[in-house]
């Protein structure tokens, strides 16, 4: 694990798609040569099953892996330059909510090429099941479904080894919506050394106040994808795995980071899922932050109008924010 005091600088410098033979004016007058092209490959436990590479910007591939019982998808996407430039980039993890219309394409419909046209960012947007919970369930009933694992364990390598990224600490970034804002925080505590900036958009911190609420409703909704298995175990929770997942219990794990966080104010009062699932959120995201103040924890938080929505302008102000924080292209 990287620390966050003193990071690995590791410039891995790899291909992945591009112009073979072609010379590009780099930044501040640097002539680059763009490297030939490296085919996207199989590894770390991921067999791929299915591509599409047409788009020169937004990458489809779909894998085969003993983590997940079935083959689970991600979207990556290129920065505009990224074919010619021959530049290394940050990266930015950005995982999606629950339900069962959200998936790896989540954010390709609600808007990420038009937050990121012209910014020099590689954004990796995976499945997570449709009620994951970016987590190793404590008992499936249908088969394997370890997200942890395979984000964490198979796809953050794999990434790495197939694409030109800052392999290090100060190269990556993880934000996520709703559920995916829990399982970005989650990820950023427990894997202290892979990710210098996190962003949770209207997700929960905290996961034991009101006896408990987000953990039982994690439970409940998991059993979608569990088949009637938990993420946390019930009647009786799996107590170290709440206590390592749940992010006001790892206020210090967020030191020497970027901390941005938005939540609702006035979620949608006839919407019984718009109001249970933001007011959980407004007071745990309050909950957590008051902790981070206290500790002494730079952080930027946000109450705005309205319930559990994406936010397109605050994606592309926490984008902006991300490219700040990390190593630059």
């Amino acid at each position: 694990m990287l620390s966050a005091q003193n990071p690995t600088r590791r410039n891995i410098l790899k291909t992945a798609g591009g112009l073979s033979a072609a010379m590009a004016l780099g930044a501040g007058g640097v002539l680059a040569s763009a490297t030939p092209a490296a085919a996207v490959g199989d590894g770390f436990g991921l067999r791929i099953v299915d591509r599409n590479e047409a788009d020169p910007r937004m990458r489809y591939y779909r894998f085969q892996t003993s983590a997940i019982g079935w083959n689970p998808g991600v979207n990556v996407l290129l920065p505009d330059d990224y074919h010619w430039s021959g530049r290394t980039y940050p990266v930015l993890y950005l995982f999606h909510g629950g339900g069962t219309d959200q998936d790896f394409i989540t954010f390709d419909r609600a808007g990420i090429r038009q937050w990121t046209a012209g910014k020099r960012i590689i954004v990796v947007m995976p499945d997570g099941g449709h009620m994951g919970w970016y987590s190793n369930p404590v008992s499936s009933n249908v088969g394997p479904r370890n997200w942890e694992t395979f984000h964490i364990g198979q796809l953050l390598p794999w990434v790495e080894a197939n694409f030109r990224t800052y392999a290090e600490y100060d190269g990556r970034a993880v934000s996520g919506f709703s559920m995916g804002g829990f399982g970005a925080l989650k990820y950023a505590a427990k894997y202290y050394g892979h990710f210098a900036s996190v962003s949770s958009h209207s997700g929960p911190a905290s996961l034991r106040r009101d006896n408990g609420a987000v953990v039982h409703w994690a439970n409940l909704t998991s059993a979608l994808d569990l088949g009637g298995g938990t993420v946390y175990g019930a009647p009786f929770w799996d107590e170290a795995r709440v206590n390592a997942d749940n992010p006001v219990q790892r206020i210090e794990s967020y030191r020497n980071k970027r901390v941005f966080l938005v939540a609702g104010t006035n979620p949608d009062p006839i919407n019984w899922f718009d109001t249970l699932n933001e007011t959980h959120v407004l007071a745990g995201q309050r909950e957590f932050r008051g902790l981070l103040s206290n500790a002494g924890i730079p952080h930027q938080g946000l109450e705005v109008g309205g319930g559990h929505v994406i936010r397109p302008q605050l994606m592309q102000d926490d984008i902006n924010g991300i490219i700040a924080r990390l190593r630059k292209a």
